[in-house]
């Protein structure tokens, strides 16, 4: 019987050292645990932080980039500006035309479309002017003149794509009966 007991107590006495050395462990685990919380709290600060710094770049990048875009479109067509008078379109002559759907009877309600149109002895161009034409910027200007022929009650006697660089839009292009005049067809 009292090496029975002396079984126990070693028993005993290993499982104790064995709760000693966890609960050692869990204390180290639960420092560790606040030393990372802390760090986390600090990084979702610092994140949150910079997503503010980087919507504020976004904003102003995006304000640079629509003067840009304007600034872009006059440099193409002055760029073209032969080619175009070649075509009979003379470039200061291509106007502007904004309308806003604000019911949604020719596309999105509330949206606002825009066109460069050129008017030119009863004729009716409408242009578009970008720096790279993909195909989605073509599909959008025959949408465009869509619209534009159910606003004005007139089809748009052309459409003109002029792009520095154009991809298989120009192909496309060409489908749908747009003039392109580019600079570089990128494969």
């Amino acid at each position: 019987m009292l090496e029975r007991i002396d079984r126990i107590e070693k028993r005993l006495e290993t499982i104790e050292s064995t709760l000693l050395e966890h609960s050692k462990r869990l204390e180290e685990h639960s420092r560790v645990l606040q030393e990372h919380s802390k760090r986390l709290e600090e990084y979702s600060r610092r994140l949150e932080e910079l997503a503010k710094e980087v919507a504020s770049q976004g904003i102003v990048l995006g304000s640079i980039g629509r003067r840009w875009g304007k600034d872009l479109e006059k440099v193409v067509l002055d760029l073209y500006r032969y080619v175009l008078e070649e075509r009979g379109v003379i470039p200061e002559n291509i106007e502007r035309f904004i309308y806003v759907d604000s019911d949604g009877r020719y596309y999105v309600k509330g949206s606002r479309i825009e066109f460069d149109v050129y008017l030119h002895n009863n004729k009716v161009y409408l242009v578009e002017v970008k720096s790279r034409a993909e195909i989605d910027d073509v599909e959008w200007l025959y949408k465009r003149a869509e619209i534009y022929e159910k606003i004005r009650e007139r089809k748009p006697d052309k459409l003109i794509l002029i792009a520095i660089h154009i991809d298989d839009a120009y192909a496309r292009a060409k489908e749908l009966g747009i003039e392109a005049i580019y600079g570089v067809i990128i494969p």
